[in-house]
């Protein structure tokens, strides 16, 4: 069934849902460049104003997924993405990006998806970069590092292509839109498990219902409720968690796991170099806040994994990944990996 963008226009001014084969119908044509940067600015303005329901959105990340340039992955097991949408206004150090290292270093196998910095000083591109790694790697070779370190970092736009219709759109629009959600539901390894964060606490019961829908296996959705798009050792964290077809929502504290609650502040940094020595400063062990905060976010990664069976399982995991010595191994083992596969 299709709608034109005219039709669907006129839905999103009367506040009526898309319908998902309407959906699939529209978001194809968007990606196949059928749509003029009018049509597409509208239908973004518009989704935006009515707000995307989840049926609107798992439409739209499924034609997403389809025109990706795939990694393949054979075994899933233990496969997890970690990544955040962004537009959190944190500004913090790359969590995520040290967490992949410490979740690999303990039994996981992390599918990274990600890209530069927008709305942050340093994306996980640009801190990888940072710490030496080659991050533009063609998809069998990110199969390879995959393999080979339990590690493989697919780079955005050397996935998706098809995105080129939309971004000179967005970028003049200069505003969040249903693509800013869309990027961490579009995995090209197809990871069947996720740590998800989000900036937003209405994307908590939202995204993991998204993903329920689009056949994930187990996800965790967070909001740090002082506005992180991580776990966060500043305040509550609000979860959103997928795990045998069922959803269930609940809070988690740092308490719990008998971490103490910091704030976020000391954790800001304006440029990728900041941000390296940040990731160093965890992954090498060093008493603080960013070695507290990864390796909370790796312990909820793990569980997301099925590496553990609880998230405080997780934690002690991640802990002794890093205080073995294990986690900073295994960046260094990521970077020489992805060099020689550049090279050769």
């Amino acid at each position: 069934m299709s709608i034109s963008p005219s039709q669907a226009l006129t839905r999103c001014i009367e506040h009526r849902e898309i319908f998902h084969d309407e959906m699939l119908s529209l978001w194809r044509g968007l990606m196949s460049g059928e749509l003029s940067p009018v049509q597409i600015a509208g239908l973004l303005m518009g989704l935006r104003v009515k707000k995307e329901t989840i049926g609107e959105i798992a439409a739209a990340a499924r034609i997403m997924r389809e025109f990706a340039t795939k990694v393949a992955v054979p075994d899933q097991r233990h496969l997890v993405d970690i990544v955040g949408t962004g537009g959190d206004a944190s500004h913090t150090f790359n969590i995520s990006t040290a967490a992949m290292f410490v979740a690999a270093a303990a039994g996981a196998r992390v599918a990274k998806h990600g890209n530069r910095g927008v709305s942050s000083g340093s994306g996980s591109a640009d801190v990888l970069e940072a710490l030496g790694a080659q991050i533009v790697l063609p998809p069998e070779k990110v199969a390879a590092c995959l393999e080979q370190t339990s590690i493989g970092f697919m780079f955005a736009p050397n996935h998706h292509a098809a995105m080129k219709h939309a971004a000179p759109v967005r970028k003049e629009l200069g505003v969040r839109t249903i693509f800013n959600i869309l990027g961490p539901l579009t995995n090209p390894a197809s990871a069947p498990n996720q740590l998800l964060g989000v900036f937003h606490p209405d994307l908590v019961g939202i995204q993991v219902r998204v993903l329920q829908e689009l056949g994930s296996d187990h996800v965790l959705v967070v909001y740090g409720k002082d506005g992180m798009d991580e776990v966060s050792l500043g305040a509550a964290t609000m979860v959103g968690e997928l795990k045998n077809g069922e959803v269930l929502e609940y809070e988690i504290h740092p308490e719990d796991f008998g971490l103490a609650m910091v704030s976020n502040r000391g954790m800001k940094v304006a440029n990728p170099n900041e941000s390296r020595a940040m990731v160093l400063e965890a992954l090498d062990g060093t008493a603080g806040t960013p070695r507290e905060i990864v390796t909370l976010n790796a312990g909820v990664a793990l569980y997301a994994a099925d590496v553990v069976a609880s998230i405080g399982d997780g934690i002690a995991r991640a802990r002794e990944a890093i205080t073995s010595g294990a986690a900073r191994a295994k960046l260094d083992q990521f970077v020489s990996v992805t060099r020689r596969l550049a090279a050769g």
